[in-house]
């Protein structure tokens, strides 16, 4: 609107041009109100105006497993979905990090441009009004109005239907200002910023652009717990200045109950992308979780296990490449189990098929052997070495056999309470030991154990501290913690570093440059394996001062009982391999 000059036509002042938004020529307004928790605003002048499953062989006892398995895998599952590093937290997370992301800055918006529009709706309609009110009534006051007349027309014009509070400032005399109030408890003059003031009663230079010498300035304030829009205009030409005072109060209301809407819908959208996110995570790691189990299976040995491929996406390539592999698996484990089975077979029969010629052999050497002191001294030494030769031989085969018990799964414990003391002196007695071997044992400890399958672990023990430690080996015997401690020391130069992790492999050696020693090399490996059908073990070691150390655990109690026992060696003295 352009300005009119006061008192044109019939007297009639036309107020200021209306800026409500104050762009360019306007007051720039204080900074807007948010909620009531937001500090007090509008005290500045600044800136511009505003207005599965698996599938596999097993039957009904490998399906009552998988149900126990089953229970097992949802425990750990729900374990492992509060942990960080589970996928399915970390989905869910990012799910709801976005989800949250974008609602917050959805209803950021939303909330934003819906505070604009409330504020500037509400703010133009009444400064519009405020407006013209100023025209209306303020206009036709005179040009020294008294006090009364600015109060009576600040009422009037404070009835209308915009619901605010006027003030109107006149001048009886020069510089003597006079005051009229709609409301003296509502609004006073004292409640209108200064700075609102200033831009109010501030003559603007006419220009091509601005041919309005005053405008109508706002600004939005606070108080107490209350925001306010204060406007202010002047009649152009002279007449009273006249500011108005608006609560925005419901407006405020309106703006909190669309928060709230706003933090619920934000709310739902959380839980609605949780709810989401979990879903998505169920679809995607439901077969990385049958893939697992399947995979848990095959290590187990379950070389059936395979999965149900359903679709053509990449878990379903993932289930397909896993069953390849688990068949190319469990073929190569049967052709190996083929071949070892086999090569088991052909041991166990070659060494029955050697044992027949050994007797005979054995029968005949012994012959030799009682008459090597009458034969030719050009033959004895051959005499006494195939003697020899055919005992290790005799006794290699025998091991063989035991080996091959061991293997096969056949080899069962004849259980007897032993005097452990007893059991140690009498293989210590039946080898001619006793003068190299110390014995610390207590007797009166009794333990329940396969008596001839511990005479064949002490044998190999002493026996091989004897011929590669020295004498004197020293035997202790003790209990410790319910097991059956035995110890075997010896006063050799120790087993080599490198020695060590082999002692008691099958056929090996300490030294390659005695591949044909008297030894065989199986002896610490039947003894282990003695052990072990026991349920104990042996380590070996070597001692701070010098020298080796074996130490065969077993517990006193053997668990596993047979009702009878495969042949063994039948001289229960197999040789100790050679460790050291």
């Amino acid at each position: 609107m352009r300005a009119a000059t006061a008192r044109e036509g019939g007297g009639r002042a036309v107020v200021a041009d209306l800026d409500p938004y104050g762009a360019g020529r306007g007051l720039p307004a204080g900074r807007p109100f948010v909620s009531d928790e937001e500090s007090r605003a509008g005290r500045d002048v600044g800136g511009p105006a505003e207005p599965e499953e698996i599938d596999g062989a097993g039957g009904p006892d490998r399906e009552a497993a998988d149900g126990t398995a089953g229970r097992r895998t949802r425990k750990r599952a729900i374990l492992a979905g509060l942990r960080w590093t589970s996928l399915r937290l970390r989905l869910v997370v990012v799910f709801g990090a976005v989800a949250l992301t974008a609602a917050v800055s959805a209803s950021g918006i939303a909330y934003w441009l819906n505070r604009e529009s409330v504020l500037n709706r509400t703010q133009s309609a009444a400064l519009k009004e405020f407006k013209q009110e100023m025209r209306d009534k303020a206009g036709q006051l005179p040009l020294r109005p008294t006090q009364a007349e600015l109060a009576y027309t600040a009422q009037q014009m404070a009835n209308s239907s915009a619901g605010f509070s006027v003030v109107l400032i006149g001048e009886r005399a020069e510089d003597k200002p006079v005051v009229g109030v709609s409301d003296q408890d509502e609004f006073t003059l004292d409640d209108v910023p200064q700075s609102l003031r200033t831009a109010v009663n501030e003559r603007q230079k006419i220009t091509s652009g601005n041919t309005s010498p005053y405008h109508v300035f706002w600004q939005r304030t606070q108080r107490g717990q209350t925001p306010y829009l204060v406007g202010g205009t002047r009649i152009v030409g002279g007449g009273p200045t006249g500011y108005v005072f608006l609560s925005l109060e419901q407006e405020r209301e309106d703006l909190n109950a669309l928060a709230w809407s706003l933090a619920i819908a934000t709310s739902l959208a959380l839980v609605g992308s949780a709810l989401l996110a979990q879903a998505a995570a169920t679809t995607v790691l439901k077969p990385v979780q049958r893939l697992g189990h399947a995979a848990r299976q095959l290590g187990e040995g379950k070389l059936d296990t395979r999965l149900r491929v359903s679709g053509t996406d990449e878990l379903a390539d993932l289930s397909r490449t896993f069953n390849n592999a688990a068949a190319s698996l469990q073929k190569k484990i049967d052709d190996m189990s083929a071949r070892e089975e086999s090569s088991r077979r052909f041991v166990a029969d070659m060494s029955h098929e050697l044992r027949t010629p050994l007797t005979a052999l054995t029968a005949v050497t012994e012959v030799l052997e009682d008459e090597a002191d009458t034969l030719d001294p050009m033959i004895a030494p051959a005499v006494t070495l195939v003697v020899s030769e055919t005992r290790r031989l005799n006794d290699l085969v025998e091991n063989l056999m035991e080996v091959t018990r061991f293997d096969a799964g056949t080899a069962r414990l004849v259980l007897d309470d032993v005097d452990v003391a007893d059991q140690v002196t009498a293989c210590i007695d039946a080898r001619a030991w006793l003068d190299a071997v110390e014995l610390d044992a207590a007797r009166g400890m009794m333990a329940r154990l396969d008596p001839r399958r511990l005479d064949v672990i002490l044998a190999n023990l002493i026996g091989n501290a004897l011929k590669h430690g020295g004498s004197p080996v020293r035997v202790s015997v003790r209990s410790v913690g319910g097991e059956l401690v035995i110890e075997v020391r010896d006063n050799g130069p120790g087993i080599p570093e490198a020695v060590l992790p082999h002692v008691f492999d099958r056929f090996y050696k300490a030294s390659a440059s005695r591949p044909r020693s008297e030894g065989s090399g199986l002896g610490l490996s039947i003894a282990m394996e003695n052990a072990h059908i026991h349920g104990g073990d042996i380590t070996a070691a070597n001692l701070p001062e010098g020298g080796a150390v074996f130490v065969l655990r077993l517990p006193h109690e053997v668990s596993e009982d047979a009702d009878d026992d495969v042949d063994g060696p039948g001289n229960g003295h197999a040789q100790g391999g050679e460790a050291q």
